[in-house]
Protein backbone atom coordinates (compact mmCIF):
# COMPACT_ATOMS: atom_id res chain seq x y z
CA UNK A 1 0.00 0.00 0.00
CA UNK A 2 1.73 3.28 -1.02
CA UNK A 3 1.56 6.40 1.52
CA UNK A 4 -0.71 8.74 -0.53
CA UNK A 5 -3.38 6.02 0.04
CA UNK A 6 -2.67 5.55 3.41
CA UNK A 7 -3.24 9.14 3.76
CA UNK A 8 -6.05 8.70 2.19
CA UNK A 9 -7.45 6.11 3.82
CA UNK A 10 -6.89 7.63 7.30
CA UNK A 11 -8.55 10.70 6.12
CA UNK A 12 -11.86 9.03 6.14
CA UNK A 13 -12.04 9.88 9.72
CA UNK A 14 -13.12 12.99 9.03
CA UNK A 15 -16.42 10.94 7.72
CA UNK A 16 -17.63 10.50 11.07
CA UNK A 17 -16.26 13.66 12.64
CA UNK A 18 -18.79 15.87 10.19
CA UNK A 19 -21.77 13.58 11.02
CA UNK A 20 -20.90 14.21 14.79
CA UNK A 21 -20.00 17.89 13.74
CA UNK A 22 -23.34 18.14 12.10
CA UNK A 23 -25.03 16.24 14.40
CA UNK A 24 -23.94 17.94 18.11
CA UNK A 25 -24.24 21.49 16.05
CA UNK A 26 -20.41 22.21 15.67
CA UNK A 27 -19.86 25.90 14.09
CA UNK A 28 -20.48 25.79 10.53
CA UNK A 29 -16.80 26.20 9.33
CA UNK A 30 -15.97 23.20 11.40
CA UNK A 31 -18.33 20.85 9.94
CA UNK A 32 -17.83 22.56 6.10
CA UNK A 33 -13.84 21.18 6.82
CA UNK A 34 -14.61 18.25 8.14
CA UNK A 35 -17.25 17.58 5.18
CA UNK A 36 -14.40 18.86 2.32
CA UNK A 37 -11.97 16.68 3.82
CA UNK A 38 -14.36 13.37 4.11
CA UNK A 39 -15.16 13.85 0.64
CA UNK A 40 -11.64 13.40 -0.44
CA UNK A 41 -10.65 9.82 0.71
CA UNK A 42 -14.77 8.93 -0.74
CA UNK A 43 -13.87 10.34 -4.31
CA UNK A 44 -10.79 7.95 -4.00
CA UNK A 45 -12.09 5.16 -3.22
CA UNK A 46 -15.47 5.49 -5.63
CA UNK A 47 -12.42 5.70 -8.13
CA UNK A 48 -10.51 2.79 -7.40
CA UNK A 49 -13.88 0.85 -7.31
CA UNK A 50 -14.83 1.97 -10.77
CA UNK A 51 -11.47 1.00 -12.16
CA UNK A 52 -11.49 -2.34 -10.65
CA UNK A 53 -15.01 -2.96 -12.12
CA UNK A 54 -14.31 -1.25 -15.71
CA UNK A 55 -10.94 -3.92 -15.69
CA UNK A 56 -13.75 -7.13 -14.93
CA UNK A 57 -16.55 -5.95 -17.35
CA UNK A 58 -14.18 -4.85 -20.40
CA UNK A 59 -13.33 -1.96 -22.30
CA UNK A 60 -16.79 -1.50 -23.60
CA UNK A 61 -18.85 -1.33 -21.05
CA UNK A 62 -15.91 -0.43 -18.54
CA UNK A 63 -15.42 2.62 -20.62
CA UNK A 64 -18.69 3.81 -20.20
CA UNK A 65 -18.60 3.27 -16.64
CA UNK A 66 -15.56 5.13 -16.11
CA UNK A 67 -17.45 7.94 -18.15
CA UNK A 68 -20.43 7.94 -16.46
CA UNK A 69 -18.52 7.62 -12.65
CA UNK A 70 -15.00 9.71 -13.25
CA UNK A 71 -16.92 12.91 -12.20
CA UNK A 72 -19.09 11.26 -9.72
CA UNK A 73 -18.18 13.49 -6.57
CA UNK A 74 -19.09 16.73 -8.71
CA UNK A 75 -21.53 15.88 -9.84
CA UNK A 76 -23.38 14.80 -6.83
CA UNK A 77 -22.38 18.17 -4.46
CA UNK A 78 -23.90 20.31 -7.47
CA UNK A 79 -27.06 18.13 -7.36
CA UNK A 80 -27.11 18.82 -3.63
CA UNK A 81 -26.34 22.39 -3.89
CA UNK A 82 -28.79 22.43 -6.84
CA UNK A 83 -31.68 21.32 -4.43
CA UNK A 84 -30.82 23.23 -2.15
CA UNK A 85 -31.41 26.66 -4.49
CA UNK A 86 -27.40 27.41 -4.59
CA UNK A 87 -27.54 28.15 -8.48
CA UNK A 88 -24.84 30.76 -8.59
CA UNK A 89 -21.92 28.01 -6.75
CA UNK A 90 -23.46 25.52 -8.82
CA UNK A 91 -21.98 27.45 -11.77
CA UNK A 92 -18.68 28.93 -9.91
CA UNK A 93 -17.84 25.07 -9.78
CA UNK A 94 -18.42 24.14 -13.28
CA UNK A 95 -16.02 27.00 -14.09
CA UNK A 96 -14.05 25.86 -11.70
CA UNK A 97 -13.38 22.49 -11.83
CA UNK A 98 -12.36 23.40 -15.53
CA UNK A 99 -9.83 25.87 -14.25
CA UNK A 100 -8.36 23.62 -11.63
CA UNK A 101 -7.88 20.77 -13.62
CA UNK A 102 -6.11 22.40 -16.37
CA UNK A 103 -4.32 25.05 -14.62
CA UNK A 104 -3.75 23.19 -10.96
CA UNK A 105 -4.09 19.70 -11.84
CA UNK A 106 -2.12 19.74 -15.24
CA UNK A 107 0.20 22.40 -13.67
CA UNK A 108 1.29 20.63 -10.82
CA UNK A 109 2.29 17.44 -12.83
CA UNK A 110 4.05 19.37 -15.55
CA UNK A 111 5.93 21.44 -13.09
CA UNK A 112 7.10 18.71 -10.54
CA UNK A 113 7.65 15.56 -13.81
CA UNK A 114 10.04 18.92 -15.55
CA UNK A 115 11.90 19.03 -12.30
CA UNK A 116 12.77 15.70 -12.27
CA UNK A 117 12.57 14.80 -15.79
CA UNK A 118 13.49 18.38 -17.68
CA UNK A 119 11.48 17.50 -20.81
CA UNK A 120 8.11 14.80 -20.89
CA UNK A 121 6.52 13.86 -23.96
CA UNK A 122 2.55 12.94 -24.75
CA UNK A 123 0.74 12.31 -28.20
CA UNK A 124 -0.34 15.65 -29.56
CA UNK A 125 -3.22 14.61 -31.54
CA UNK A 126 -4.71 13.63 -28.81
CA UNK A 127 -4.19 16.79 -27.37
CA UNK A 128 -5.16 18.80 -30.20
CA UNK A 129 -8.19 16.73 -30.61
CA UNK A 130 -9.10 17.66 -26.95
CA UNK A 131 -8.28 20.97 -27.74
CA UNK A 132 -11.31 21.71 -30.38
CA UNK A 133 -13.42 19.71 -28.12
CA UNK A 134 -12.95 22.24 -25.35
CA UNK A 135 -12.95 24.86 -27.75
CA UNK A 136 -16.43 23.85 -28.88
CA UNK A 137 -17.73 23.67 -25.25
CA UNK A 138 -16.65 26.94 -24.36
CA UNK A 139 -17.96 28.74 -27.14
CA UNK A 140 -21.52 26.94 -26.05
CA UNK A 141 -20.96 28.43 -22.64
CA UNK A 142 -20.25 32.15 -23.89
CA UNK A 143 -23.45 32.08 -26.06
CA UNK A 144 -26.15 32.72 -23.91
CA UNK A 145 -23.72 35.82 -22.81
CA UNK A 146 -22.96 36.75 -26.48
CA UNK A 147 -27.15 36.55 -27.50
CA UNK A 148 -27.61 39.22 -24.45
CA UNK A 149 -25.14 41.60 -25.42
CA UNK A 150 -26.57 41.55 -28.67
CA UNK A 151 -30.11 41.41 -28.58
CA UNK A 152 -32.38 43.66 -26.79
CA UNK A 153 -35.39 42.79 -24.73
CA UNK A 154 -34.63 39.53 -24.46
CA UNK A 155 -35.87 37.71 -21.73
CA UNK A 156 -34.82 34.86 -19.41
CA UNK A 157 -36.96 32.16 -20.52
CA UNK A 158 -35.15 32.04 -24.42
CA UNK A 159 -31.95 31.71 -22.47
CA UNK A 160 -33.40 28.82 -20.03
CA UNK A 161 -34.85 27.30 -23.70
CA UNK A 162 -31.44 27.80 -25.53
CA UNK A 163 -29.65 26.33 -22.24
CA UNK A 164 -31.46 22.99 -22.61
CA UNK A 165 -31.17 22.80 -26.70
CA UNK A 166 -27.57 23.29 -25.91
CA UNK A 167 -27.18 20.83 -23.48
CA UNK A 168 -28.84 18.11 -25.47
CA UNK A 169 -26.29 19.02 -28.71
CA UNK A 170 -23.38 19.03 -25.53
CA UNK A 171 -24.62 15.48 -24.62
CA UNK A 172 -25.18 13.97 -28.30
CA UNK A 173 -20.84 15.41 -28.91
CA UNK A 174 -20.16 13.81 -26.20
CA UNK A 175 -21.50 10.36 -27.29
CA UNK A 176 -19.85 10.19 -30.37
CA UNK A 177 -16.79 11.95 -28.28
CA UNK A 178 -16.78 8.58 -26.68
CA UNK A 179 -17.51 6.84 -29.55
CA UNK A 180 -14.87 8.36 -31.72
CA UNK A 181 -11.69 7.68 -29.29
CA UNK A 182 -12.49 4.48 -28.89
CA UNK A 183 -12.04 3.82 -32.44
CA UNK A 184 -9.84 6.79 -33.53
CA UNK A 185 -6.52 4.55 -34.74
CA UNK A 186 -3.88 7.43 -33.75
CA UNK A 187 -5.30 6.65 -30.10
CA UNK A 188 -3.80 3.40 -29.55
CA UNK A 189 -0.77 3.91 -28.86
CA UNK A 190 -2.20 6.32 -26.04
CA UNK A 191 -4.38 3.83 -24.86
CA UNK A 192 -1.94 1.43 -25.01
CA UNK A 193 0.51 3.29 -22.71
CA UNK A 194 -2.49 3.90 -19.95
CA UNK A 195 -3.49 0.97 -19.93
CA UNK A 196 0.10 -0.78 -19.33
CA UNK A 197 0.65 2.10 -16.65
CA UNK A 198 -2.85 0.95 -14.76
CA UNK A 199 -1.77 -2.66 -15.57
CA UNK A 200 0.86 -2.47 -12.69
CA UNK A 201 -1.28 -1.13 -10.56
CA UNK A 202 -4.16 -4.22 -10.71
CA UNK A 203 -4.13 -7.37 -9.51
CA UNK A 204 -3.07 -10.14 -11.47
CA UNK A 205 -7.12 -12.18 -11.50
CA UNK A 206 -10.07 -10.79 -10.07
CA UNK A 207 -12.55 -13.49 -8.58
CA UNK A 208 -16.25 -12.90 -7.93
CA UNK A 209 -15.63 -11.99 -4.70
CA UNK A 210 -13.80 -9.24 -5.55
CA UNK A 211 -15.97 -7.81 -8.16
CA UNK A 212 -18.97 -7.75 -5.74
CA UNK A 213 -16.93 -6.13 -2.93
CA UNK A 214 -15.93 -3.19 -5.51
CA UNK A 215 -19.87 -2.98 -6.33
CA UNK A 216 -20.46 -3.03 -3.01
CA UNK A 217 -17.79 -0.19 -2.25
CA UNK A 218 -18.90 1.96 -5.33
CA UNK A 219 -22.50 2.07 -4.06
CA UNK A 220 -21.55 2.23 -0.51
CA UNK A 221 -19.52 5.33 -1.00
CA UNK A 222 -21.78 6.75 -3.13
CA UNK A 223 -24.42 6.75 -0.73
CA UNK A 224 -21.90 8.38 1.76
CA UNK A 225 -20.90 10.75 -0.18
CA UNK A 226 -24.47 12.01 -0.86
CA UNK A 227 -25.04 12.32 2.83
CA UNK A 228 -21.42 14.07 3.28
CA UNK A 229 -22.87 16.65 0.84
CA UNK A 230 -25.79 17.01 2.07
CA UNK A 231 -23.90 18.30 5.15
CA UNK A 232 -21.17 20.27 3.01
CA UNK A 233 -23.70 21.82 1.42
CA UNK A 234 -25.94 22.63 4.75
CA UNK A 235 -22.76 24.77 5.73
CA UNK A 236 -21.79 26.39 2.93
CA UNK A 237 -23.95 29.68 3.30
CA UNK A 238 -23.22 30.08 7.10
CA UNK A 239 -19.29 29.15 6.30
CA UNK A 240 -18.90 31.83 3.39
CA UNK A 241 -20.64 34.41 5.53
CA UNK A 242 -18.19 34.01 8.17
CA UNK A 243 -15.29 34.27 6.56
CA UNK A 244 -16.74 36.88 4.27
CA UNK A 245 -16.18 34.90 1.05
CA UNK A 246 -18.29 35.07 -2.31
CA UNK A 247 -20.18 32.57 -4.38
CA UNK A 248 -18.57 32.74 -6.61
CA UNK A 249 -14.81 32.70 -5.18
CA UNK A 250 -16.11 29.30 -3.30
CA UNK A 251 -17.42 27.46 -6.10
CA UNK A 252 -14.69 28.49 -8.18
CA UNK A 253 -11.88 28.12 -5.51
CA UNK A 254 -12.75 25.45 -2.98
CA UNK A 255 -15.08 23.25 -3.78
CA UNK A 256 -13.19 21.98 -7.08
CA UNK A 257 -9.87 21.64 -4.54
CA UNK A 258 -11.84 18.68 -2.49
CA UNK A 259 -14.02 17.37 -5.61
CA UNK A 260 -10.65 16.84 -7.50
CA UNK A 261 -8.03 16.30 -5.49
CA UNK A 262 -7.36 12.72 -6.31
CA UNK A 263 -7.82 13.59 -9.72
CA UNK A 264 -4.55 15.80 -8.98
CA UNK A 265 -2.95 13.64 -7.05
CA UNK A 266 -3.05 10.89 -9.98
CA UNK A 267 -1.67 13.38 -12.45
CA UNK A 268 1.38 14.55 -10.17
CA UNK A 269 2.23 10.44 -9.53
CA UNK A 270 1.89 9.97 -13.25
CA UNK A 271 4.15 12.83 -14.18
CA UNK A 272 6.70 11.51 -11.39
CA UNK A 273 6.84 8.32 -12.98
CA UNK A 274 7.60 10.06 -16.43
CA UNK A 275 3.60 8.82 -17.65
CA UNK A 276 2.75 12.33 -19.05
CA UNK A 277 0.63 11.12 -21.41
CA UNK A 278 -1.80 9.58 -18.67
CA UNK A 279 -1.71 12.91 -17.00
CA UNK A 280 -2.55 15.04 -19.60
CA UNK A 281 -5.41 12.51 -20.13
CA UNK A 282 -6.71 12.74 -16.89
CA UNK A 283 -7.02 16.35 -16.35
CA UNK A 284 -8.24 17.46 -19.86
CA UNK A 285 -10.49 14.13 -19.98
CA UNK A 286 -12.19 15.49 -16.54
CA UNK A 287 -12.26 18.71 -17.84
CA UNK A 288 -14.04 17.09 -20.56
CA UNK A 289 -16.14 15.03 -19.01
CA UNK A 290 -17.48 18.37 -16.82
CA UNK A 291 -18.46 20.31 -19.76
CA UNK A 292 -20.03 18.09 -21.89
CA UNK A 293 -21.62 15.47 -19.42
CA UNK A 294 -21.90 17.01 -16.12
CA UNK A 295 -23.10 20.39 -17.14
CA UNK A 296 -25.99 19.14 -19.44
CA UNK A 297 -27.33 17.16 -17.33
CA UNK A 298 -27.64 19.29 -14.15
CA UNK A 299 -29.10 21.79 -16.79
CA UNK A 300 -31.50 19.02 -17.65
CA UNK A 301 -32.33 17.86 -14.51
CA UNK A 302 -32.78 21.33 -12.43
CA UNK A 303 -36.35 21.34 -13.26
CA UNK A 304 -36.87 17.82 -10.97
CA UNK A 305 -35.74 20.15 -8.14
CA UNK A 306 -37.95 23.57 -8.70
CA UNK A 307 -34.95 24.95 -10.43
CA UNK A 308 -33.76 27.15 -13.12
CA UNK A 309 -30.30 26.22 -14.26
CA UNK A 310 -29.34 28.26 -17.71
CA UNK A 311 -25.43 28.45 -19.09
CA UNK A 312 -25.38 32.08 -18.44
CA UNK A 313 -22.25 32.35 -16.43
CA UNK A 314 -20.68 34.86 -14.77
CA UNK A 315 -18.81 37.09 -17.41
CA UNK A 316 -15.62 37.27 -15.71
CA UNK A 317 -15.75 33.39 -14.66
CA UNK A 318 -15.65 32.94 -18.75
CA UNK A 319 -12.79 35.30 -18.90
CA UNK A 320 -11.02 32.80 -16.61
CA UNK A 321 -12.39 29.45 -17.98
CA UNK A 322 -11.48 30.96 -21.45
CA UNK A 323 -8.13 31.83 -20.70
CA UNK A 324 -7.49 28.70 -19.29
CA UNK A 325 -8.16 26.72 -22.25
CA UNK A 326 -6.24 29.61 -24.68
CA UNK A 327 -3.25 28.92 -22.53
CA UNK A 328 -3.43 25.34 -22.01
CA UNK A 329 -4.15 24.05 -25.08
CA UNK A 330 -0.91 26.35 -26.45
CA UNK A 331 0.78 24.54 -23.97
CA UNK A 332 -0.11 21.19 -25.15
CA UNK A 333 -0.42 21.52 -28.84
CA UNK A 334 3.18 20.44 -29.26
CA UNK A 335 3.16 17.11 -27.27
CA UNK A 336 6.03 18.35 -24.69
CA UNK A 337 6.01 19.43 -21.42
CA UNK A 338 8.81 20.72 -18.97
CA UNK A 339 8.64 22.53 -15.50
CA UNK A 340 8.58 27.06 -16.90
CA UNK A 341 5.32 25.73 -18.34
CA UNK A 342 3.88 24.08 -15.26
CA UNK A 343 5.29 27.07 -13.46
CA UNK A 344 3.18 29.58 -16.05
CA UNK A 345 0.20 27.38 -15.56
CA UNK A 346 0.56 27.45 -11.80
CA UNK A 347 1.09 31.33 -11.60
CA UNK A 348 -1.87 31.73 -13.99
CA UNK A 349 -3.86 29.89 -11.08
CA UNK A 350 -2.48 31.98 -8.32
CA UNK A 351 -3.44 35.45 -10.41
CA UNK A 352 -6.84 34.50 -11.14
CA UNK A 353 -7.32 32.68 -7.45
CA UNK A 354 -6.61 36.32 -6.01
CA UNK A 355 -8.76 37.81 -8.61
CA UNK A 356 -11.92 35.57 -7.97
CA UNK A 357 -10.93 36.18 -3.90
CA UNK A 358 -11.11 40.36 -4.71
CA UNK A 359 -14.40 39.78 -6.99
CA UNK A 360 -17.19 41.06 -5.32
Amino acid sequence: MTISKKILLGMLIFVPLAIAAEWFKFPPALIFVFAALGIVPLAALIAEATEEIADVIGPTFGGLLNATFGNLTEMVVSIVALKSGLIEVVKASILGAIIANMLLGLGLATFLGGLKFKEQVFEPKIARLNASALLLALLVLLTPSAIQFTSVGLTGPAIQEFSYAASVFLLIFYIFNLIFSAQSPFNSDAAEIIEEVLEKEKKESHNKADTIKQVATLLGCTVVLVFISEILVGSLEETVKIFHLTELFTGVILLPLFGGFVEYLTCISSALKNQMELSVSVAIGSTLQIVLLVTPILVLIAPLFGQNLSLDFNLFGMFAAGATVIVTNSISSDGQSNWLEGLLLLILYAVLGVAFYLHP
